[in-house]
Parts: structure tokens; sequence; C-alpha cells
């Protein structure tokens, strides 16, 4: 029944969506034509692809701790890395678009919940590489791995917290005065989403992208959704299926785009 849910919700978008054409936000427009749509190759693209394929060869096997909704495909514990590596890591497709975003904003800070095995987090480091990455990971044995693929890239300014969301988030957002680029890939719950989404609210500011993973998993993310999107503080959200991005611009009107991606 999920996956035939979640089929409807996908053919339901593609009917309702738009591309570039017939936007009337000069702000989305660029936004799509410039980065969404912006199909060219990046040199860093393959550098980070190479650490990919060394996790999808990776028979070890690891204990994962799931403290969010866990996953569709995999409820056993122990996992193969390069069976994570499959099953849990953003396409190429889709970690490249964060890359795209992350160097669309010109982040000073980035804050990431949901590490997994890292490849997205190189992906928004190589996007921003003088900005202050804070990357959350719930799960011991899978931030070990991260931490290898960090060291593997020559990285040594990631910041990677082990722990229970609601027990580190608290303390990274501390951190930051005001808030830059956050990527939230973890949980995928509608009461976790909703507490994370307002922790971040009091720090947001004219230039903050909030970009939320898996708004259609289940009920429950796309309720989460809805209600982020009737926030008041929140003024443009562009719905891309597998992500949605939250944007505060003064002065406009509110408005809620659904983009074919």
């Amino acid at each position: 029944m999920l996956n035939l849910t979640f089929a409807k919700d996908f053919l339901f978008h593609r009917f309702r969506s738009k591309n570039r054409h017939g936007l009337h936000s000069p702000f989305v427009y660029k936004l799509v034509d410039e980065v969404i749509y912006d199909y060219k190759h990046k040199p860093a693209y393959d550098k980070i692809e190479k650490e990919r394929d060394n996790l999808l060869v990776d028979d070890r096997v690891i204990n994962v701790t799931d403290l969010g909704a866990g996953s569709h495909l995999n409820k056993n514990r122990e996992k193969k890395i390069r069976d994570i590596t499959i099953n849990a890591l953003k396409s190429p497709k889709l970690a490249q678009l964060l890359y795209r975003l992350a160097a669309f904003t010109k982040p000073k800070s980035i804050v990431e919940l949901g590490t997994c095995l890292g490849i997205t987090t190189l992906y928004l480091h190589e996007a921003a590489p003088n900005a202050k990455v804070y990357t959350l990971e719930g799960c011991p044995e899978t931030a070990k791995v991260a931490q290898e693929v960090f060291n593997s890239s020559g990285l040594r300014n990631i910041n990677l917290v082990t722990g229970n969301f609601d027990d580190t988030l608290g303390g990274v957002l501390d951190k930051h005065d005001k808030l830059d680029f956050v990527y939230i890939d973890g949980n995928h719950q509608r009461v976790a989403t909703l507490n994370y989404f307002e922790q971040c609210l009091p720090k947001v500011h004219e230039d903050t992208m909030l970009i939320f993973d898996d708004i259609y998993w289940s009920e429950g993310m796309k309720q989460a959704w809805a209600q982020i999107k009737a926030n008041p503080q929140v003024t443009v959200t562009v719905d891309l299926f597998w992500i949605g991005l939250v944007f505060f611009k003064s002065g406009r009107a509110k408005e809620d785009f659904k983009i074919r991606f």
C-alpha cells in the first residue's frame, strides 16, 4: 500500500508540477533555470563519485542504530556498507543538485541532519569549501564509516556530531548566530521534522535555505511539509517531490511552487 501511495503521489506531482516556463517569480525562475536545471558536469562530481564507488564494493557489515522512521527496504540492523550505499545514499542526480543549491546560496555555514555515509556531506563541502560544516548522524557505526570517507577525501574541517538529534541539534545551533543552509535528511517523522524546523526558525534570515528530504515519504511527512509551507515566516517553497526547499524572502507574496525534476 505504501509503494502504491508513493507512486500515486509521484504521478500527481508530475501532472501538477511545472518546468521553468510559466513561472512568474524572477527568483524562482533564476533558481530553476540556473541551478535546478543546470546539468553541466562539474569537476567536483568525479572526485566524490569515486568515494561512492569505494563504498559500493565495501562488504563490511555494521550494526545500524536507526532512531527515526527507518528504511522502507531493509529493516535489519546488520547491514553491509555496500547495501547502505545502494539503498540509503542520495543518487548522484540528487546529491549533485544539493551541490548546486549550496553553491547558489554561498553559505558561510552548513548544517546537515543525517550524515549517513558522508557522500552528500562531501558534495555540500565542495560546493562551499570555506563554509563551516556541521553534519549530524544518529548511528555511531555509520558515523565511523563517514569519518573514514572524510579522511580519505583529505577533509579535516567537517564537524561530525554523533548522537540522537534531540540531544545534539540544540548544541550545534547554539554555535550559530544565524543559519545559512540547513539540509534535514533524518528521522522522517512528522513531529520530529517539525521540531527541527521550529528549532531553526529563530536563526533564519533573508538568504537562508532550508531543505527537507523525503517530503512524500509517508503521510506524516506530507503533513509536516504542509505545516512548514503554512508557517507565516515562510514566503517561498519549491516542491521537487524528492526534496522541498524553503525560503524566507521578505517583501514577497507567499508562494508555493511544484517543479518537475
